[in-house]
């Protein structure tokens, strides 16, 4: 079964939902604040925006999953370029289009229930009277394709997605009972992994290239680590955590184990 048709953050606002479970995700997009912020500025700064008023502003945000952080870099996007446009004199702001790109598993109905109702508050205590039109939209599809329309995109943004690969790579059933790279991870699986992510990568930006407008900006935040070796704990602890429990879990059912050498297929 294809990885798109199954994939989701947990969806909902209960207890064990991504949207009550997403403060690490938060904490990086603060931290890219001022990059998110830079980007802004530049992009409107260089464009015809800064002598004459502009009609209309599209921006992606890619992998948005469903929780209080699906919309915060869209807030800061149509803030920013509210008060830039005012600065320059230019009484009518430009209407928005927030596209907020998913796979289609995520839980839409409760962006649109529970945060955007509370995105379009925000926009009114803090812009005031004069609020610009924001048109909001659910793109459900992978990112690791075409999903917009050529030269309409202005900016992009995508946090904590990138590292999702489109697919299983292949040869990871050498991978013995690990369900990701670890430090029993022969190198064949090693470099199907690199080799996955550098054709995912590759796609997602000949895509974005067609989609995104010249001049347009995008901040890509990807999951990183400082240390050489592909199986650190930096970023491969919790998933030998998850392969160690799911050892322990099946351990006493042998026909389970034969299906935990196959999980990664």
């Amino acid at each position: 079964m294809e990885v798109g048709r199954v994939l989701h953050m947990n969806g909902g606002v209960g207890e064990a939902s991504y949207a009550n479970n997403s403060l690490v995700q938060e904490k990086v997009i603060s931290m890219t604040k001022p990059i998110i912020e830079g980007a802004i500025i530049e992009l409107i700064m260089c464009s015809s925006m800064a002598r004459a008023p502009i009609k209309s502003l599209c921006m992606a945000e890619l992998g948005c999953s469903s929780g209080p952080n699906t919309l915060i870099v869209a807030m800061e996007f149509v803030k920013l370029v509210s008060l830039l446009c005012r600065k320059h004199g230019h009484d009518q702001l430009p209407e928005f289009q927030i596209q907020l790109n998913d796979l289609p598993g995520n839980d839409f109905n409760s962006i649109f229930k529970s945060f955007a109702p509370s995105f379009h508050a925000r926009l009114l205590q803090e812009l005031g009277s004069s609020v610009p039109y924001c048109f909001l939209s659910g793109v459900p599809g992978s990112f690791y394709g075409r999903l917009f329309a050529a030269k309409s995109l202005h900016f992009v943004h995508s946090s904590y997605s990138l590292m999702w690969l489109s697919k299983v790579p292949e040869r990871v059933e050498m991978n013995k009972e690990n369900i990701y790279i670890a430090s029993t991870s022969p190198a064949s699986v090693i470099n199907a992994y690199y080799e996955q992510f550098q054709r995912d990568f590759s796609t997602f930006l000949r895509c974005r290239s067609e989609e995104v407008i010249g001049g347009g900006k995008m901040v890509l935040t990807l999951l990183g680590r400082r240390s050489e070796s592909a199986s650190s704990k930096e970023c491969c602890y919790i998933w030998e955590l998850l392969a160690i429990s799911l050892k322990e879990m099946v351990s006493q059912v042998p026909i389970y184990i034969v299906l935990l050498r196959v999980y990664n297929k």
